[in-house]
């Protein structure tokens, strides 16, 4: 069984990899053949291959069918007026909601196949959840940002069936149509009750282990989960719902020691397994049946039908029947990281764990050695999953991992549970909060510890797989031989190799910030990052969430100067991010005046070197009269190697391109130039692009973006000096080589070619 259960994964992982999806004819084919195949008895052989094709066939057609109901391409960026219902817990973000909306088809409307993403921006009413409302909405099909180390938004949308996102427009035909009921409804309704109880902010927490509602807790609270390695104990998963089930099985344990005679109706381990699934999906449907939350309902399934049919397997088979049920129920699951985070985590807790020996200390030290295993063995998946891993994630689980198990979620399902009498829940959640509360003053001090947070740059699966060979190694039992010598497995993922420039070269990346910019300059031991994107809603912004991973990914190690081009949202917003992550980077920009963090005027530096790549930032004079606009005060940095330059060039106008000096513009060296203002058709100028020739060309602009960037006449302004232009919105990110020697040349663009079918 075991060996099937990962023929089923390999099947459904390959899928995962291809660029383009087979027809479904092609798929149904293939998968009769396999199925076939399996039937034969004289092809015994071969069975092995079948189940790799027929899970693979059925991945892809789950795939095909989630792709064929995305919006039609005729549909973007039309008003289009729809009912449904509200699917979700709504999320405000300052003035604006966003909130999942699960369209009701109606005749005159169009048919959607799936749910919207979708967000009200200043919403004078939040809509609740279950409500039906016909809203006047504008979508688009899902689509994010594509970066070195960034998460990817189109796979998202794809695990979860999103078919679309958009924003409701401002229309007097927007109207609710009724309250209805659902599962939703009675989580929000407990939501608040618990805020009733317990107050506002200290229920933050407590409403996320409870119902799943993690709407309360801001980017702080995530920093300290994630610093710590406690996220799966603070938002409702998989180890949520295991530890219901056990409480639910220790309850009938308890009441069959108390009225022994009941083991003469109905077995016990029948009783046990029965309750104990039933208490897991009342809890998996107060935390709203997320796809953790499913997956983890599916093994607990298993383990009560093994019980009810009287099964005894051993554990390796239990994990392989609930890697089946999970895999035929949703193939796509593969994509979801807390998959492998799960079945990863549960296959080394059976493959290094001995059982607990007898007496208090033996199960103790079982429980230490346990949480051991959990943070060295996941720890490559971890850094591949996600770029980095908690180094205190041990010392904070041996403390939080007990405490929420044993006293936490037992208080909080308790209370929730008797909410009814007020005189009964508020003691026990009172108590929950108490506990929570004394936790995160524990974990705050452990998530600050320097160099707690490991971050490496992106690595191969084969180095991520060598690395967990090595951890299972090193926990193997007493007896195998050079259990030390594993460590030295880890090095190449701790310690990846990565391409250097020589001298006088340097690399550059243009990240995909959507309407924005964010640059990344390398030389062979400096780094520059050149505007830090926007600042998004609900305290996000760009440097966070793109520039900050793109410097880990692609190992560049710290910031030595951070270049804020002006003061503009779109050029600034998440300068702030890198400037707390590399507080002793340098500060510098063309209006120092607008950052919240002290910086030096730009225009005051004098050129430097480094690695043998010359830096200066060219002078833009400013008008005689009048007042200088923000854009026009932008830092414009030319970065020149020994085969050629790079100019940087924020946000100026035509009016302060033809003020800056013929001297400055004019070059010997291929040049590459980011496009000014995004594209906009008062930028790039004919006359100064004469001067500059630039041979390549990168637009930083949004996808569908309403001032239709970069401008078609800018794109032919360029073409006719003959540059070649690339758009961050459909190119994804840019790197852009200038060698030593020989011309520059963009060396990758990370949407093109699409290496994964859900990109388009």
């Amino acid at each position: 069984m075991c060996t099937f259960a990962v023929a089923a994964l390999a099947g459904c992982a390959v899928v995962q990899v291809l660029p383009a999806l087979p027809s479904v004819l092609a798929l149904c084919m293939a998968a009769g053949l396999a199925l076939l195949l399996l039937v034969v008895r004289r092809l015994a052989l071969l069975r092995l291959p079948a189940v790799i094709v027929v899970f693979g066939c059925w991945a892809a057609l789950h795939a095909a069918h989630r792709m064929a109901n995305r919006l039609e391409p005729g549909l973007e960026g039309t008003d289009l007026v729809i009912t449904g219902r509200i699917a979700d817990l709504p999320r405000r973000r300052g003035a604006d909601i966003a909130f999942l909306f699960q369209p009701v088809p109606r005749a005159g409307e169009p048919h959607l196949g799936g749910p919207l993403r979708l967000t009200w921006y200043r919403a004078n009413r939040a809509p609740a959840p279950c409500e039906y409302w016909r809203l006047t909405v504008r979508l688009r099909r899902p689509r994010g940002v594509v970066n070195p180390g960034g998460s990817d938004a189109e796979r998202r949308a794809l695990l979860a069936g999103v078919v679309a996102t958009g924003y409701v427009r401002p229309s007097p035909t927007n109207a609710r149509l009724a309250q209805g009921r659902c599962i939703n409804g009675w989580r929000d309704a407990i939501g608040k009750r618990v805020d009733g109880v317990i107050g506002g902010r200290e229920a933050r927490v407590l409403k996320a282990l409870a119902v799943g509602d993690t709407r309360g807790l801001d980017a702080a609270d995530w920093d300290v989960a994630r610093a710590t390695g406690t996220s799966h104990l603070i938002a409702i998963s998989g180890f949520h719902i295991g530890v219901a089930a056990g409480g639910g099985v220790l309850l009938v344990r308890g009441v069959y020691v108390l009225l022994p005679w009941l083991a003469t109706r109905l077995p016990r381990r029948i009783a046990q397994a029965v309750f104990g699934m039933g208490v897991a999906l009342g809890y998996g449907l107060l935390a709203g049946m997320g796809l953790p939350t499913v997956r983890a309902l599916l093994m607990v399934a298993v383990l009560v039908i093994a019980a009810v049919a009287r099964r005894r397997a051993g554990g390796l088979s239990l994990l392989a029947f609930a890697l089946l049920a999970v895999l035929v129920v949703d193939p796509l699951a593969v994509l979801a990281p807390g998959f492998w985070l799960s079945f990863a985590g549960v296959a080394f807790l059976m493959a290094c764990v001995a059982p607990a020996a007898s007496g208090w200390y033996g199960r103790l030290m079982a429980m230490v050695r346990t949480q051991a295993v959990m943070s060295v063995a996941l720890l490559p998946v971890s850094l591949w999953l996600f770029g980095s891993a908690s180094l205190v994630s041990f010392a904070a689980n041996v403390i939080a991992a007990p405490l929420v198990s044993f006293a936490v979620i037992p208080l909080v399902l308790v209370g929730c549970a008797s909410l009814p009498l007020a005189a009964v829940a508020s003691p026990l959640l009172q108590a929950a909060s108490a506990l929570l509360q004394g936790l995160w003053r524990v974990l705050t001090p452990l998530a600050a510890v320097p160099g707690g947070q490991l971050t490496v740059p992106d690595s191969g699966p084969w180095t991520v797989l060598l690395a967990t060979a090595a951890a299972t190694w090193v926990f193997a039992p007493r007896g195998v031989p050079l259990r030390g010598f594993a460590l030295l497995g880890f090095l190449p993922l701790l310690v990846p190799l990565r391409e250097s420039t020589t001298p006088g070269g340097f690399r550059a990346w243009v990240l995909d910030v959507g309407q924005g910019l964010a640059v990344l300059v390398r030389t062979r031991t400096h780094t520059l990052v050149y505007d830090a994107g926007p600042e998004l809603a609900a305290g996000h912004d760009a440097g966070a969430g793109i520039v900050l991973p793109a410097v880990t990914a692609l190992g560049m190690g710290p910031v030595d100067m951070l270049v804020v081009s002006h003061g503009d949202n779109d050029h600034a917003g998440g300068a702030r991010s890198v400037q707390r992550r590399y507080p002793g980077a340098r500060v510098l920009s063309g209006e120092p005046d607008r950052l919240p963090f002290p910086a030096e005027d730009c225009a005051a530096i004098a050129p430097w070197e480094w690695d043998g790549v010359g830096f200066r930032f060219m002078a833009v004079p400013g008008p005689t009269t009048g007042k200088v606009k923000a854009n026009e005060r932008s830092c414009v940095m030319a970065i020149e190697g020994t085969g050629g330059r790079l100019l940087l060039t924020g946000d100026i106008g035509a009016v302060s391109e033809a003020r800056m000096l013929a001297a400055d513009l004019v070059s010997a060296l291929p040049t590459v130039t980011t496009i000014a203002h995004h594209g906009s058709r008062h930028s790039s100028s004919a006359a100064w692009l004469r001067k500059v020739r630039p041979g390549v060309a990168v637009a930083s602009s949004g996808w569908r973006n309403r001032f239709g960037h970069p401008h078609p006449l800018v794109v032919d302004r360029h073409a006719a000096v003959g540059a070649q232009v690339y758009d961050t919105a459909r190119s994804g990110a840019v790197r852009i080589d200038v060698p030593a020697s020989g011309a520059p040349r963009v060396a990758r663009e990370w949407r093109r070619p699409a290496n994964r079918y859900w990109r388009e």
